[in-house]
């Protein structure tokens, strides 16, 4: 056999209550990828994979699907190229003894070692993402945070490589890892090719904060708040202090903020700034307005304001982010 197509084995951890797109979303991509190596001869390795458990048998996914673990995990002492944590019930997972002792004694020995979503919760529970840049999704990153402050938090990207480690977001982005991996092993025209046929992005535009305030404004209860997020996010130009926002609530401006934070669980005022800020990026990867006038149309009122604002929020200046994105201008 020709040893250039002798699998790269890839191990997915699962334990009961594991979210299942973690698992098959990128086993799905890793599986494409392979059918592209054995198809097109590349010069590259197919990828095997294996699921991993406590013990062997059936675990029951969060949503009630049923998924076969081939091997106990702690029968397994090499042969690993990417091994992957996935998400779901990852906080009790995390309690187990024998997962972090195993994971400790693996790390060294594979390639490379990631998580997905709140997978990255079994990591940094085994200390191996202590010191390290890493990422979960939106909603778990504060509690990742308060939980192991050793870990950098980036509670924006879609995925994170430290050295070795790569840890990714919600659920779907589990699928954007596994395409870069794809893309780091076999290039990119097999990475490209498996997102087409998946339908998905290769890479996809903006991170998670793109999708925070929206879903934070469809999420709001009945009540005098109702329809004021989803307003707000579609009339970013208008005036939106505490005061405006309160009158069209019909609303005190003391009991407006006491309520807006315990319906969407931050202020009025930071709400308003990661709803400029996305509403700015969304406009920027578009390629088609001027920086001065996505600042007009954002709220910002002037193009250094909003260049000073994305400084502090995501590390980028304007005009820098827009080059990301294919036929990105400067201006």
């Amino acid at each position: 056999m020709d040893t250039r197509l002798r699998p790269r084995r890839v191990a997915i951890v699962v334990y009961d209550g594991v979210q299942s797109l973690d698992v098959v979303g990128p086993a799905e991509v890793f599986a494409m990828a392979s059918e592209y190596v054995r198809r097109t001869r590349v010069d590259g390795r197919p990828y095997e994979l294996v699921i991993l458990a406590s013990r062997a048998g059936r675990m029951r996914t969060s949503s009630g699907l049923v998924l076969e673990a081939g091997r106990a995990f702690g029968s397994v002492r090499g042969g690993i190229d990417t091994l992957v944590v996935a998400g779901g019930r990852a906080r009790a997972a995390a309690t187990d003894a024998a997962l972090r002792a195993w994971l400790v004694r693996m790390a060294p020995r594979v390639r490379r070692l990631a998580s997905v979503c709140t997978g990255a919760f079994v990591l940094a529970a085994a200390g191996l993402l202590e010191g390290r840049r890493a990422t979960t999704h939106w909603a778990a990153a504060p509690a990742l945070a308060r939980l192991h402050p050793g870990v950098r938090v980036d509670a924006d990207a879609l995925f994170v490589c430290d050295g070795h480690l790569y840890t990714s977001a919600g659920i779907t982005a589990g699928m954007d890892l596994a395409l870069a991996l794809v893309e780091e092993d076999l290039g990119r025209a097999a990475a490209l090719t498996v997102a087409r046929h998946l339908v998905l992005f290769l890479k996809r535009p903006g991170g998670q904060s793109q999708f925070s305030t929206h879903l934070a404004a469809q999420g709001i209860p009945d009540g005098p708040l109702r329809d004021l997020p989803a307003w707000l996010v579609d009339h970013l130009e208008a005036d939106l202090s505490v005061e405006a926002l309160a009158r069209r609530a019909a609303m005190s401006p003391r009991n407006f903020a006491r309520v807006f934070v315990r319906e969407t669980g931050t202020t009025p005022a930071k709400f308003v700034a990661r709803a400029r800020i996305e509403g700015a990026r969304r406009a920027l990867e578009d390629g088609t307005l001027p920086i001065d006038r996505v600042a007009e149309r954002c709220g910002f009122g002037s193009a250094e304001r909003m260049r000073r604002s994305f400084r502090r929020h995501i590390r980028v200046a304007p005009r820098e982010y827009r080059r990301r994105f294919p036929g990105g201008r400067s201006t």
